[in-house]
């Protein structure tokens, strides 16, 4: 049973994936998510079933559309592998558990986080907002039923204190972070990338707000490095930053603990 369902669940990713492309194409255009159905971007043909099988169609069309043969974007079964892998990895951890769900839906909304700014050098409102609100609502849920969801940083506090207040304090430290940061270096990033923070801190809570914002800044210092060193950009291009960014609590939310834990023994210091 375990091994359909962990199979049931990834295909279920498969899917959500392409819902998810749907975000990434339509929400910086202003575009709705429901109308008009799938099409093609070159020629504009509605796609059929056919070309609307998560990966599978991709590969067997060999990244073309079956229609007019422009290309496909490689983004596309991109999204749909990562979402995949997010659900299996959820289900493989926490099981059939109320963690699963919230675990997959985050790592669902940093994924289009990711790849909106990586095109389009955007963190949009339209998606950190709601997903802020969402996020205390789901962390007062937490409290009424502790240990339900388990937030990140709830797992170093003591169980007398409520899951909200590792979500608030953990969102309002990764936001005062970069916005201090913002306010002393205005052109290295943007306002989204300081609400970006403050949304990280509420998902994975304290002290994970600093592992996974610390990940998010190493990886983006590599990134630029790696950019720079290519020639992709030179030193004055934007980078996305929010990309790298909203990597890091998709990282905590599976091994933050872990990874924690092992930092704390090295060197034998605790946040709290």
């Amino acid at each position: 049973m375990t091994a359909f369902l962990t199979a049931l669940f990834t295909v279920a990713g498969l899917a959500v994936g392409s819902f998810l492309n749907v975000c990434i194409d339509r929400l910086p255009l202003n575009k709705s998510l429901v109308s008009p159905a799938s099409h093609c971007d070159a020629c504009g043909r509605r796609l059929s079933l056919i070309d609307l099988v998560p990966l599978l169609s991709y590969l067997w069309l060999h990244g073309r559309c079956r229609y007019c043969g422009a290309r496909i974007p490689l983004r596309v079964p991109l999204v749909e592998l990562l979402a995949g892998v997010v659900f299996f990895l959820s289900f493989w951890y926490f099981g059939l558990t109320a963690r699963f769900g919230v675990t997959a839906f985050w790592c669902c909304v940093f994924i289009v986080v990711i790849f909106i700014d990586w095109e389009h050098k955007l963190i949009l409102n339209k998606v950190t907002y709601p997903a802020a609100i969402l996020a205390l609502v789901l962390l007062a849920f937490d409290a009424l039923s502790p240990g339900l969801l388990l937030p990140g940083g709830l797992t170093f506090l003591p169980l007398d204190k409520p899951a909200i207040l590792s979500g608030v304090i953990g969102g309002a430290a990764g936001f005062a972070f970069f916005l201090l940061v913002f306010l002393i270096t205005p052109r290295g990033m943007g306002l989204g990338d300081v609400k970006l923070a403050g949304l990280i801190g509420l998902v994975v809570g304290w002290p994970m707000v600093v592992e996974a914002l610390l990940i998010g800044i190493l990886l983006g210092g590599l990134l630029a490095l790696v950019l720079l060193a290519s020639g992709a950009k030179g030193r004055k291009d934007p980078i996305p930053y929010g990309t790298v960014l909203a990597i890091g609590p998709m990282i905590t939310l599976f091994w933050g603990v872990d990874i924690f834990r092992w930092y704390q023994g090295l060197f034998g210091f605790s946040l709290i």
